[in-house]
This record gives C-alpha cells, structure tokens and sequence, in this order.
C-alpha cells in the first residue's frame, strides 16, 4: 500500500551548527526558528554537542525531536578548502556532506568557509551526471524584482561550456523557485554588441545563441540593476567581485546619510521623517532577506550563507532549502543536465 502524503518521510535538513562568524549562536537560533515556523521538516544540527543545547536552554527553545550530531573540529573562513577537507574529517561541515552525500539527509545549509562548503557539494556530495562544474549563484535587488546572478565565485576560470552549463541550471532554478517559465538569459560583457568581449564570451555567446534557452544577447553591468534580463552568466571570478561590491553598498549608504544628517538640521529632519520608508528599501539589499545562495550541480540541495548571517539569515537558508526540497529542484536539475 503507497504512503499517504500524512505518512511520508519528512525531508531532513542538516545544518552546519559551528560554520559562521557567529556559530553556533546563530545557527541554532535561526534552525529553530525555522523548525516552529515550519514543522513539516526533520532538522538535524551538526556541531559541539554541549555548546548547542546551551544556546537552546538559555533561549528556552525545545530540542524535542531535532537530531544532534556532534563534531569536534571546525573548519574556519581561513583555511584552504581542499586541504580542510582531507585534514578535518571530524568537523562539522564534512561530517554533514559525507551524511548528506549517504542519503542521510536531504539538504545541506551552511554559512561556513564558502570554498569549504563549494568543495565539499562538488568532491564529497558529488556532481549530478552532466554536470561539468557546479555553479553558485546570487541575487541583486533591481527595479522590477530580482536578477539572478551565476556564477559568483565556485570557480575563478570557466571555459564556455561551463558557462552554458551554468545558464542551464540557472534557468531551472528561476523557472521553479521563481515561478519565471521561460526567464531571460543575459551574458556579461563590455558591451550589447554581439562582437563585444573575450576570447570566452565570445564563444560562450555563440554557443548560448544556439542553445534552446531564451538567450536576451550580452549585456552590461548596468542591466542588472536596470532589471534588463533575468538572469546574468559570468564567470567566477568577474561573479565574485560583483557579489562583493554589492556587499558594499549597504556598508556606505548608512554612514553617508548619518554624514548628510550631521552636516544640516533640517536634512537631519527629513531623514528621521523617512526613516520607515528608507529602512524598507534598504531591506531587499540585506542578504538575510533571501536565505543564502545555491550551489547548483550538485547532487543534493546545497545552501551556502554568508559568514556574517543572522538568526534571521539561517532560518531563511533552511525555509529556503525545505522549499527547494518540496518542488523537488534536483531531479528537475537532473532531467534538465541529462538533455545533453
């Protein structure tokens, strides 16, 4: 007799309870929250046994039926990936890949070592077939909603097939999550014209145009605030300096207007006046508001946060991952990769 939807196995989500700046105080509030928002999950939180059941009990937040794994070891931001990887086996991120990796959860989420975490979805997880490279992606607020950004940083150098490859998974991504059916596809480069760029957006745009996606042509960085196009292919290396400078932003808006308040009386009116509407619009440039970044490619739903994530952040990560599990993105990655 087939389960009924009522006694189906619930989706397990494994955190990454000691990655972070701020692990595992972060980590566990934020997976909590997560878990009394929604209960359709099975939570399992990887990480100094002790250490989480006391952040739980001076919150007074129950444990009842959420799993805990303990580690001993942590990888921080500033060890090489790879090396951590082989040397570490008893830390928590590579604990939770290789229990993922075995089908003993479904999702991974971390805001640990994002180099860590990249390598540890692609070499111990592992690639879906079709897959060259995995890819990681973002997304940048722009007039009409958001552009999706891939790749930001899986990997410095890509060849053209990489990049059609990563415009293929993004594409699935933004169809299923953002309900977008047939998204627009925009390659990065110096400038519109079909000529413009290098050696590899040349040939990428040429292998893109051929391509079965919805190709908009190449575009400039302006179109990605302008909203011109869904989604922007780069590689990881153009990728991750855009993520970066757009991490800045918020870092200088809030010090200027403190400046130009400080500098005249009735600015300073007028600001205070807008407060609400000024915190409003600086909310959808807050990376926590989107719950992480997707490694795509891999195997199992992957979630990496920033290192500096919030409670609110990880919770958004895990809600992001449960969602991804419910629409069932990684056979649908699978099918789309396996067209090749």
């Amino acid at each position: 007799m087939p389960l009924s939807s009522s006694d189906s196995p619930k989706c397990k989500i494994l955190v990454d309870a000691m990655g972070g700046d701020f692990a595992p105080q972060h980590e566990v509030l934020g997976a909590l929250s997560a878990l009394n928002e929604n209960k359709s999950f099975h939570l399992i939180l990887v990480g100094d046994d002790e250490k989480i059941k006391a952040i739980a009990k001076e919150n007074n937040l129950s444990l009842e039926g959420v799993e805990i794994i303990h580690s001993d070891e942590v990888i921080t931001m500033h060890d090489s990936p790879t090396t951590a990887l082989k040397t570490k086996q008893k830390s928590s991120l590579v604990i939770g890949a290789k229990l993922v990796a075995s089908g003993g959860a479904d999702a991974f989420v971390s805001a640990g070592n994002t180099g860590a975490v990249a390598a540890a979805g692609t070499l111990l997880i592992g690639r879906l077939p079709g897959v060259e490279r995995p890819t990681i992606g973002t997304y940048i607020p722009n007039l009409k909603g958001i552009t999706t950004v891939f790749d930001v940083g899986a990997f410095v150098d890509s060849k053209p097939q990489h990049l059609v490859g990563y415009a293929k998974l993004a594409n699935v991504y933004v169809r299923e999550m953002f309900g977008i059916q047939n998204p627009t596809i925009g390659l990065l480069s110096v400038g519109e014209e079909n000529e413009k760029g290098n050696k590899v957006t040349k040939e990428t745009f040429d292998l893109l145009k051929n391509s079965n996606l919805n190709f908009y042509g190449n575009i400039e960085g302006r179109d990605i605030l302008l909203g011109t196009v869904n989604i922007v292919i780069c590689d990881g290396f153009v990728g991750n300096i855009l993520l970066k400078f757009g991490e800045s932003f918020m870092k200088i808006m809030k010090p200027l207007l403190k400046k130009t308040a400080d500098a005249n009386f009735f600015d300073k009116i007028k600001i205070a006046l807008s407060r609400n509407a000024i915190r409003k619009t600086f909310k959808v440039f807050d990376p926590n508001e989107y719950g992480g970044i997707p490694l795509l490619g891999v195997k199992a739903i992957t979630i990496i946060g920033h290192g500096s994530s919030s409670a609110l952040g990880i919770k958004n990560m895990v809600l992001k991952a449960k969602d991804m599990h419910d629409k069932k993105l990684i056979a649908k990655l699978a099918k789309e990769m396996n067209k090749q």
